[in-house]
Protein backbone atom coordinates (compact mmCIF):
# COMPACT_ATOMS: atom_id res chain seq x y z
CA UNK A 1 0.00 0.00 0.00
CA UNK A 2 1.36 3.43 -0.96
CA UNK A 3 2.02 6.08 1.72
CA UNK A 4 -1.03 8.23 2.54
CA UNK A 5 -3.28 5.92 0.53
CA UNK A 6 -5.58 5.54 3.53
CA UNK A 7 -7.47 8.15 5.56
CA UNK A 8 -8.48 7.14 9.08
CA UNK A 9 -11.02 8.82 11.37
CA UNK A 10 -10.84 7.60 14.96
CA UNK A 11 -14.38 7.55 16.27
CA UNK A 12 -15.41 6.91 19.91
CA UNK A 13 -18.29 4.70 18.76
CA UNK A 14 -17.09 2.94 15.63
CA UNK A 15 -13.35 2.82 16.26
CA UNK A 16 -11.02 3.44 13.31
CA UNK A 17 -13.05 4.42 10.23
CA UNK A 18 -10.58 3.90 7.39
CA UNK A 19 -11.12 5.08 3.83
CA UNK A 20 -8.94 3.55 1.12
CA UNK A 21 -7.78 6.03 -1.52
CA UNK A 22 -7.22 3.20 -3.99
CA UNK A 23 -10.96 2.43 -3.91
CA UNK A 24 -12.67 4.93 -6.30
CA UNK A 25 -15.76 5.32 -4.10
CA UNK A 26 -13.78 5.81 -0.91
CA UNK A 27 -11.42 8.26 -2.65
CA UNK A 28 -14.54 10.19 -3.62
CA UNK A 29 -15.68 10.25 0.01
CA UNK A 30 -12.31 11.66 1.10
CA UNK A 31 -12.60 14.44 -1.49
CA UNK A 32 -16.14 15.29 -0.29
CA UNK A 33 -15.07 15.35 3.35
CA UNK A 34 -12.31 17.83 2.47
CA UNK A 35 -14.68 20.38 0.89
CA UNK A 36 -15.30 23.61 2.87
CA UNK A 37 -19.05 22.94 3.02
CA UNK A 38 -18.50 19.59 4.74
CA UNK A 39 -15.76 20.89 7.03
CA UNK A 40 -18.24 23.55 8.20
CA UNK A 41 -20.14 20.74 9.95
CA UNK A 42 -17.33 20.61 12.52
CA UNK A 43 -18.66 23.97 13.77
CA UNK A 44 -22.27 22.85 14.21
CA UNK A 45 -23.24 20.87 17.29
CA UNK A 46 -25.19 17.69 16.67
CA UNK A 47 -27.66 18.45 19.49
CA UNK A 48 -27.86 22.23 19.20
CA UNK A 49 -28.22 23.88 22.63
CA UNK A 50 -28.63 20.52 24.42
CA UNK A 51 -25.13 20.94 25.85
CA UNK A 52 -26.77 23.36 28.30
CA UNK A 53 -28.68 20.34 29.64
CA UNK A 54 -26.15 17.54 29.07
CA UNK A 55 -22.69 19.04 29.39
CA UNK A 56 -21.06 16.33 27.28
CA UNK A 57 -23.29 16.95 24.26
CA UNK A 58 -20.54 18.69 22.31
CA UNK A 59 -20.26 16.36 19.29
CA UNK A 60 -20.68 17.84 15.83
CA UNK A 61 -22.64 17.16 12.68
CA UNK A 62 -19.26 16.31 11.14
CA UNK A 63 -18.64 13.36 13.47
CA UNK A 64 -22.22 12.17 13.06
CA UNK A 65 -22.03 12.31 9.26
CA UNK A 66 -18.82 10.29 9.23
CA UNK A 67 -20.52 7.78 11.54
CA UNK A 68 -23.58 7.44 9.30
CA UNK A 69 -21.35 6.77 6.31
CA UNK A 70 -19.43 4.13 8.29
CA UNK A 71 -22.61 2.30 9.30
CA UNK A 72 -24.00 2.53 5.76
CA UNK A 73 -20.79 1.04 4.40
CA UNK A 74 -20.99 -1.89 6.84
CA UNK A 75 -24.67 -2.50 6.09
CA UNK A 76 -24.40 -2.16 2.31
CA UNK A 77 -21.20 -4.16 1.90
CA UNK A 78 -22.62 -6.99 4.00
CA UNK A 79 -25.79 -7.18 1.87
CA UNK A 80 -23.69 -6.96 -1.32
CA UNK A 81 -21.85 -10.14 -0.41
CA UNK A 82 -25.14 -11.99 -0.88
CA UNK A 83 -26.52 -9.78 -3.68
CA UNK A 84 -23.52 -8.61 -5.73
CA UNK A 85 -25.83 -7.08 -8.32
CA UNK A 86 -26.29 -4.17 -5.89
CA UNK A 87 -22.61 -3.17 -5.97
CA UNK A 88 -23.01 -0.43 -8.66
CA UNK A 89 -25.16 1.49 -6.15
CA UNK A 90 -22.36 1.71 -3.58
CA UNK A 91 -21.22 5.27 -4.50
CA UNK A 92 -24.81 6.57 -4.26
CA UNK A 93 -25.49 4.95 -0.89
CA UNK A 94 -22.24 6.06 0.71
CA UNK A 95 -22.29 9.60 -0.68
CA UNK A 96 -25.94 10.10 0.28
CA UNK A 97 -25.18 8.83 3.79
CA UNK A 98 -22.13 11.07 4.16
CA UNK A 99 -23.80 14.22 2.81
CA UNK A 100 -27.29 13.85 4.28
CA UNK A 101 -26.73 16.57 6.92
CA UNK A 102 -24.52 18.98 4.99
CA UNK A 103 -27.43 21.41 4.88
CA UNK A 104 -27.79 21.88 8.65
CA UNK A 105 -27.66 25.43 9.95
CA UNK A 106 -26.47 26.85 13.29
CA UNK A 107 -27.65 24.89 16.34
CA UNK A 108 -28.83 22.06 14.03
CA UNK A 109 -32.58 21.36 14.27
CA UNK A 110 -33.08 24.36 16.55
CA UNK A 111 -32.27 26.70 13.66
CA UNK A 112 -35.00 25.03 11.63
CA UNK A 113 -37.52 25.83 14.38
CA UNK A 114 -36.30 29.42 14.78
CA UNK A 115 -35.85 30.39 11.14
CA UNK A 116 -38.49 28.10 9.61
CA UNK A 117 -36.11 26.47 7.17
CA UNK A 118 -35.42 22.86 6.23
CA UNK A 119 -31.93 21.38 6.25
CA UNK A 120 -33.00 18.91 3.54
CA UNK A 121 -33.71 21.85 1.22
CA UNK A 122 -30.27 23.26 1.94
CA UNK A 123 -28.57 19.90 1.47
CA UNK A 124 -29.84 19.88 -2.10
CA UNK A 125 -28.87 23.50 -2.70
CA UNK A 126 -25.34 22.95 -1.40
CA UNK A 127 -24.85 19.84 -3.54
CA UNK A 128 -26.07 21.72 -6.59
CA UNK A 129 -24.59 25.20 -5.98
CA UNK A 130 -21.38 24.75 -3.97
CA UNK A 131 -18.70 24.50 -6.66
CA UNK A 132 -16.20 22.34 -4.70
CA UNK A 133 -18.88 19.75 -3.86
CA UNK A 134 -20.54 19.80 -7.27
CA UNK A 135 -17.24 19.45 -9.13
CA UNK A 136 -16.22 16.39 -7.10
CA UNK A 137 -19.57 14.68 -7.69
CA UNK A 138 -19.72 15.49 -11.41
CA UNK A 139 -16.13 14.37 -11.97
CA UNK A 140 -16.94 10.95 -10.52
CA UNK A 141 -20.08 10.43 -12.61
CA UNK A 142 -22.36 12.94 -14.37
CA UNK A 143 -25.50 11.28 -12.96
CA UNK A 144 -24.31 10.82 -9.37
CA UNK A 145 -25.80 14.08 -8.05
CA UNK A 146 -29.19 13.28 -9.58
CA UNK A 147 -29.12 9.81 -8.02
CA UNK A 148 -28.24 11.22 -4.57
CA UNK A 149 -31.16 13.62 -4.79
CA UNK A 150 -33.39 10.68 -5.75
CA UNK A 151 -32.30 9.05 -2.48
CA UNK A 152 -33.26 12.12 -0.46
CA UNK A 153 -36.67 12.22 -2.15
CA UNK A 154 -37.17 8.45 -1.64
CA UNK A 155 -37.44 8.11 -5.43
CA UNK A 156 -34.45 5.94 -6.25
CA UNK A 157 -35.68 2.96 -8.32
CA UNK A 158 -34.11 0.52 -5.82
CA UNK A 159 -35.86 1.25 -2.50
CA UNK A 160 -33.06 -0.35 -0.46
CA UNK A 161 -30.72 2.43 -1.63
CA UNK A 162 -32.77 5.20 -0.04
CA UNK A 163 -34.03 3.12 2.87
CA UNK A 164 -30.47 2.71 4.17
CA UNK A 165 -30.25 6.53 4.32
CA UNK A 166 -33.76 7.71 5.19
CA UNK A 167 -36.38 5.36 6.61
CA UNK A 168 -37.70 4.01 9.89
CA UNK A 169 -34.58 1.85 10.11
CA UNK A 170 -31.79 3.84 8.54
CA UNK A 171 -28.11 4.37 9.24
CA UNK A 172 -28.73 7.99 10.23
CA UNK A 173 -30.97 6.95 13.14
CA UNK A 174 -28.69 4.14 14.19
CA UNK A 175 -25.75 6.52 14.51
CA UNK A 176 -27.52 9.42 16.20
CA UNK A 177 -29.15 7.19 18.81
CA UNK A 178 -25.78 5.69 19.73
CA UNK A 179 -23.87 8.97 19.49
CA UNK A 180 -26.37 11.13 21.35
CA UNK A 181 -26.63 8.57 24.13
CA UNK A 182 -22.83 8.40 24.42
CA UNK A 183 -22.28 12.15 24.52
CA UNK A 184 -25.19 12.95 26.83
CA UNK A 185 -23.93 10.34 29.28
CA UNK A 186 -27.22 8.45 29.31
CA UNK A 187 -27.99 4.78 28.81
CA UNK A 188 -31.25 5.21 26.87
CA UNK A 189 -29.67 5.03 23.41
CA UNK A 190 -27.60 1.88 23.74
CA UNK A 191 -28.49 -0.37 20.83
CA UNK A 192 -26.90 -3.60 19.63
CA UNK A 193 -25.59 -2.36 16.30
CA UNK A 194 -23.97 -5.66 15.33
CA UNK A 195 -27.20 -7.62 15.79
CA UNK A 196 -29.19 -4.99 13.89
CA UNK A 197 -26.81 -5.10 10.93
CA UNK A 198 -26.95 -8.90 10.91
CA UNK A 199 -30.76 -8.66 10.89
CA UNK A 200 -30.85 -6.43 7.79
CA UNK A 201 -31.51 -8.10 4.48
CA UNK A 202 -32.69 -7.51 0.93
CA UNK A 203 -35.83 -8.73 -0.80
CA UNK A 204 -34.87 -9.14 -4.46
CA UNK A 205 -38.49 -9.07 -5.65
CA UNK A 206 -39.59 -5.76 -4.10
CA UNK A 207 -35.95 -4.53 -3.85
CA UNK A 208 -36.62 -3.36 -0.31
CA UNK A 209 -34.64 -3.40 2.90
CA UNK A 210 -36.09 -6.14 5.10
CA UNK A 211 -35.51 -7.76 8.48
CA UNK A 212 -35.36 -11.49 9.10
CA UNK A 213 -38.26 -12.51 11.35
CA UNK A 214 -36.04 -14.50 13.72
CA UNK A 215 -33.98 -11.35 14.37
CA UNK A 216 -36.94 -9.05 15.01
CA UNK A 217 -36.09 -8.64 18.72
CA UNK A 218 -33.05 -6.48 17.88
CA UNK A 219 -35.31 -4.10 15.94
CA UNK A 220 -37.92 -4.01 18.71
CA UNK A 221 -35.15 -3.00 21.12
CA UNK A 222 -33.98 -0.30 18.70
CA UNK A 223 -37.50 1.16 18.54
CA UNK A 224 -37.80 1.19 22.33
CA UNK A 225 -34.46 2.97 22.52
CA UNK A 226 -35.65 5.56 20.02
CA UNK A 227 -38.82 6.16 22.02
CA UNK A 228 -36.91 6.76 25.25
CA UNK A 229 -34.35 9.02 23.58
CA UNK A 230 -37.12 11.30 22.37
CA UNK A 231 -38.98 11.23 25.67
CA UNK A 232 -35.97 11.71 27.93
CA UNK A 233 -33.28 13.47 25.84
CA UNK A 234 -34.55 15.29 22.76
CA UNK A 235 -37.72 16.52 24.52
CA UNK A 236 -36.05 17.16 27.87
CA UNK A 237 -37.69 20.22 29.50
CA UNK A 238 -34.37 22.05 29.79
CA UNK A 239 -33.81 21.63 26.03
CA UNK A 240 -37.26 23.06 25.42
CA UNK A 241 -36.54 26.01 27.71
CA UNK A 242 -33.14 26.71 26.12
CA UNK A 243 -34.69 26.63 22.65
CA UNK A 244 -37.40 29.04 23.84
CA UNK A 245 -34.82 31.62 24.97
CA UNK A 246 -32.79 31.30 21.77
CA UNK A 247 -35.90 31.56 19.60
CA UNK A 248 -37.15 34.69 21.37
CA UNK A 249 -33.72 36.33 21.45
CA UNK A 250 -33.53 35.93 17.66
CA UNK A 251 -37.12 37.19 17.27
CA UNK A 252 -36.25 40.30 19.30
CA UNK A 253 -33.04 40.80 17.33
CA UNK A 254 -35.00 40.63 14.08
CA UNK A 255 -37.37 43.39 15.24
CA UNK A 256 -34.46 45.60 16.29
CA UNK A 257 -32.60 44.91 13.04
CA UNK A 258 -35.58 45.98 10.98
CA UNK A 259 -35.79 49.18 13.07
CA UNK A 260 -32.10 49.90 12.47
CA UNK A 261 -31.26 49.40 16.15
CA UNK A 262 -29.05 46.29 16.00
CA UNK A 263 -25.41 45.68 15.19
CA UNK A 264 -24.70 42.48 13.28
CA UNK A 265 -22.33 41.28 10.56
CA UNK A 266 -23.40 40.70 6.96
CA UNK A 267 -24.14 37.00 7.47
CA UNK A 268 -26.36 37.37 10.55
CA UNK A 269 -28.05 40.44 9.07
CA UNK A 270 -28.97 38.34 6.04
CA UNK A 271 -30.41 35.58 8.26
CA UNK A 272 -32.48 38.10 10.24
CA UNK A 273 -33.84 39.97 7.23
CA UNK A 274 -34.63 37.20 4.77
CA UNK A 275 -36.45 33.91 4.33
CA UNK A 276 -33.84 31.36 5.40
CA UNK A 277 -34.68 29.03 2.53
CA UNK A 278 -33.75 31.69 -0.05
CA UNK A 279 -30.54 33.08 1.43
CA UNK A 280 -27.53 33.48 -0.86
CA UNK A 281 -25.38 30.37 -0.56
CA UNK A 282 -22.42 32.27 0.91
CA UNK A 283 -24.60 33.69 3.69
CA UNK A 284 -26.00 30.29 4.57
CA UNK A 285 -22.62 28.59 4.61
CA UNK A 286 -21.14 31.55 6.50
CA UNK A 287 -23.31 30.80 9.53
CA UNK A 288 -22.44 28.28 12.22
CA UNK A 289 -22.75 27.96 16.01
CA UNK A 290 -19.72 30.18 16.60
CA UNK A 291 -20.99 33.05 14.45
CA UNK A 292 -24.36 33.18 16.20
CA UNK A 293 -22.92 32.62 19.69
CA UNK A 294 -20.55 35.54 19.12
CA UNK A 295 -23.52 37.79 18.32
CA UNK A 296 -25.47 36.58 21.34
CA UNK A 297 -22.46 37.46 23.48
CA UNK A 298 -22.32 40.95 21.97
CA UNK A 299 -26.06 41.50 22.27
CA UNK A 300 -25.86 40.94 26.04
CA UNK A 301 -24.75 44.57 26.11
CA UNK A 302 -27.56 45.87 23.90
CA UNK A 303 -29.42 48.97 25.03
CA UNK A 304 -32.61 46.94 24.48
CA UNK A 305 -33.28 45.34 27.85
CA UNK A 306 -35.26 42.39 26.49
CA UNK A 307 -32.59 41.34 23.97
CA UNK A 308 -29.78 41.91 26.47
CA UNK A 309 -31.51 39.84 29.16
CA UNK A 310 -32.44 36.94 26.87
CA UNK A 311 -28.91 36.75 25.46
CA UNK A 312 -27.37 36.90 28.93
CA UNK A 313 -29.63 34.11 30.13
CA UNK A 314 -28.65 31.90 27.19
CA UNK A 315 -24.91 32.59 27.44
CA UNK A 316 -24.84 32.21 31.25
CA UNK A 317 -27.23 29.23 31.24
CA UNK A 318 -29.72 31.11 33.41
CA UNK A 319 -32.51 29.16 31.72
CA UNK A 320 -36.24 29.40 32.11
CA UNK A 321 -38.18 26.69 33.89
CA UNK A 322 -40.51 24.26 32.13
CA UNK A 323 -43.54 23.07 34.10
CA UNK A 324 -45.34 19.92 32.97
CA UNK A 325 -49.00 20.88 32.54
CA UNK A 326 -50.01 17.87 30.45
CA UNK A 327 -52.68 16.97 33.01
CA UNK A 328 -54.51 20.29 32.56
CA UNK A 329 -57.26 20.73 29.98
CA UNK A 330 -57.08 23.46 27.36
CA UNK A 331 -59.15 25.93 29.37
CA UNK A 332 -57.02 25.45 32.50
CA UNK A 333 -53.84 25.87 30.48
CA UNK A 334 -55.12 29.13 29.01
CA UNK A 335 -56.07 30.39 32.46
CA UNK A 336 -52.66 29.51 33.87
CA UNK A 337 -50.90 31.23 30.96
CA UNK A 338 -53.01 34.35 31.50
CA UNK A 339 -52.03 34.44 35.18
CA UNK A 340 -48.38 33.98 34.27
CA UNK A 341 -48.60 36.91 31.84
CA UNK A 342 -50.14 39.05 34.58
CA UNK A 343 -47.45 38.20 37.14
CA UNK A 344 -44.66 38.86 34.66
CA UNK A 345 -46.14 42.20 33.58
CA UNK A 346 -46.44 43.25 37.22
CA UNK A 347 -42.79 42.31 37.71
CA UNK A 348 -41.74 44.49 34.79
CA UNK A 349 -41.14 41.79 32.16
CA UNK A 350 -42.29 41.89 28.54
CA UNK A 351 -44.47 38.81 29.11
CA UNK A 352 -44.69 37.30 25.56
CA UNK A 353 -40.90 36.90 25.53
CA UNK A 354 -40.83 35.19 28.91
CA UNK A 355 -43.69 32.72 28.98
CA UNK A 356 -45.70 30.45 26.74
CA UNK A 357 -46.80 26.86 26.23
CA UNK A 358 -44.77 24.34 24.26
CA UNK A 359 -45.97 20.89 23.15
CA UNK A 360 -43.57 17.96 22.69
CA UNK A 361 -44.33 14.70 20.88
CA UNK A 362 -42.68 11.31 21.24
CA UNK A 363 -43.47 8.21 19.22
CA UNK A 364 -41.43 5.05 18.83
CA UNK A 365 -42.67 3.99 15.41
CA UNK A 366 -44.68 5.24 12.45
CA UNK A 367 -45.42 3.76 9.03
CA UNK A 368 -43.12 6.42 7.54
CA UNK A 369 -42.02 5.57 3.98
CA UNK A 370 -43.04 1.90 3.89
CA UNK A 371 -42.21 1.28 7.55
CA UNK A 372 -40.07 -1.69 8.61
CA UNK A 373 -40.78 -4.88 6.67
CA UNK A 374 -40.30 -8.29 8.27
CA UNK A 375 -39.49 -11.19 5.97
CA UNK A 376 -41.61 -14.16 7.02
CA UNK A 377 -41.57 -17.59 5.40
CA UNK A 378 -44.39 -16.61 3.05
CA UNK A 379 -44.50 -12.81 2.67
CA UNK A 380 -43.35 -9.38 3.85
CA UNK A 381 -45.23 -7.92 6.81
CA UNK A 382 -45.12 -4.65 8.69
CA UNK A 383 -43.36 -5.06 12.02
CA UNK A 384 -46.37 -3.71 13.93
CA UNK A 385 -48.47 -6.56 12.50
CA UNK A 386 -46.19 -9.08 14.17
CA UNK A 387 -45.09 -7.26 17.31
CA UNK A 388 -47.55 -6.22 20.07
CA UNK A 389 -44.72 -4.14 21.53
CA UNK A 390 -44.31 -2.10 18.35
CA UNK A 391 -48.08 -1.62 18.10
CA UNK A 392 -47.88 0.07 21.51
CA UNK A 393 -45.03 2.29 20.33
CA UNK A 394 -47.12 3.64 17.45
CA UNK A 395 -49.22 5.59 19.97
CA UNK A 396 -47.99 9.21 20.22
CA UNK A 397 -47.00 10.56 23.64
CA UNK A 398 -47.75 14.26 23.99
CA UNK A 399 -46.60 16.54 26.80
CA UNK A 400 -47.39 20.21 27.42
CA UNK A 401 -44.95 22.58 29.12
CA UNK A 402 -45.42 26.05 30.60
CA UNK A 403 -42.24 28.09 30.06
CA UNK A 404 -41.52 30.76 32.69
CA UNK A 405 -38.58 32.47 34.46
CA UNK A 406 -37.66 31.45 37.99
CA UNK A 407 -38.54 34.98 39.17
CA UNK A 408 -42.24 34.03 39.35
CA UNK A 409 -41.82 30.49 40.64
CA UNK A 410 -43.21 31.43 44.07
CA UNK A 411 -46.49 32.49 42.43
CA UNK A 412 -46.77 29.14 40.65
CA UNK A 413 -45.92 27.34 43.91
CA UNK A 414 -48.89 29.05 45.49
CA UNK A 415 -51.09 27.28 42.93
CA UNK A 416 -49.61 23.94 44.03
CA UNK A 417 -48.66 23.11 40.44
CA UNK A 418 -44.91 22.66 41.05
Amino acid sequence: MLPNSERTYHDPLHGAIALDNSDPTEALLIQLIDTPAFQRLRRIRQLGPASLTFHGAESSRFTHSIGVMAIARRAFDRICKVYPQLKPHRPVVLCAALLHDIGHGPFSHTAEEIFNCAHEHWTERILQESAPVRQVLDAFHPELLEQIIQVYHKQHPVPLVWQLVSSQLDCDRLDYLMRDSYFTGTAYGKIDLDRILIALGYDSVSQQLVVAQKRMAAIEHYLIVRYFMYAQIYNHPKNIAATWILEHAIARARILQQAGQLTADETVTSWLNNDCNYLPLEHYLGADDGVFTYHLQRWQHSSDTVLADLCRRFIDRDLFKALDITHLDQESRATLLSKTHHWLTQAGFDAPYYTGIRISFSRGYTLYQKGIKIQTSSELKQINELSPLVRTLTQPYERAWLIYPREIESMLLSLQLV
